[in-house]
């Protein structure tokens, strides 16, 4: 049975991975973490996501909510990385980690905490998502420069960064397969006389509307054929998924920084 902490248990995703972890027959939540002061301290991490009692208290002291446990799951805001990564290398916990946005101090922390614990970080879980992010890099390595690249995304209203973190990801994934860096290639938007596409760039498009989870579409385009590769998130819970799927994967590695493309075992 595999001990799983969740950091950020009273937020939506968190919420979700608690239900998730109580369904599997092959895992335990043994800790259950939020931010200092939130309302939620002390409530049953069960019946906080409507799954019943689980007899796990949630925290908002990290190295608590962690101790014990096998892998911890954290999917909160950027600021509080340096914090859970902290607790997971002091406790000796291997960590999976989905909090997107992090600045330099925050990768360097990551890298730090990766040289004492295994650590799968992604900026997308969705299994889906991951193996798109293959596919790109084949076909932008296949395809090769007489192919124009656009990535567009589309997400809610309420999502304040853009491009997306996923978009980057997969702007990264083509320009590392044409031997190229994404920020030496990357057009963010284009707005008046922009003049003709340069060679070899990569554009993004970011639209925001409604209550979508997350469409993205990678266009690869010639004069005579375009090809697209697409992804359509439904339900937030797949990133959940593919995070308990780095969890299962993750104990038992040797310390260092893993991605989603190793759990899967996506070649390189």
């Amino acid at each position: 049975m595999l001990r799983v902490a969740i950091i950020g248990a009273s937020g939506r995703m968190g919420q979700t991975l608690v239900g998730l972890v109580a369904a599997a027959e092959d895992l335990r939540l043994s800790g259950a973490g939020t931010e200092p002061g939130h309302a939620s301290v002390g409530a049953d991490a069960g019946s906080l996501a409507g799954v019943g009692s689980l007899g796990v208290a949630i925290t908002d002291d990290i190295g608590h909510a962690v101790h014990g446990a096998d892998v911890a799951i954290d999917f909160t805001l950027a600021t509080a990385a340096a914090t859970n990564l902290a607790a997971c290398v002091s406790h000796g916990v291997a960590l999976v980690m989905g909090t997107t946005g992090l600045d330099t101090a925050g990768q360097a922390a990551l890298e730090r905490a990766a040289g004492s614990i295994p650590v799968v970080y992604g900026r997308n879980m969705s299994v889906g998502v991951n193996l798109m992010t293959a596919l790109v890099g084949l076909a932008a390595r296949t395809l090769g420069e007489d192919y124009d690249i656009e990535i567009l995304e589309t997400h809610h209203r309420h999502k304040v960064d853009a491009p997306s973190g996923t978009a980057l990801q997969l702007g990264e994934a083509a320009a590392a397969a044409r031997g190229r860096r994404l920020a030496d290639v990357a057009v963010y938007g284009r707005h008046g006389n922009a003049g003709p596409r340069a060679t070899g760039s990569i554009g993004f498009a970011s639209l925001r509307a409604g209550s979508v989870v997350g469409d993205h579409t990678v266009l690869l385009a010639a004069d005579e054929e375009i090809l697209e590769i697409s992804h359509r998130a439904i339900d937030r819970a797949v990133f959940a998924r593919g995070a308990l799927r780095a969890a299962r994967w993750l104990p038992g590695r040797a310390p260092g920084l893993y991605g989603m493309r190793e759990v899967l075992g996506l070649e390189p």
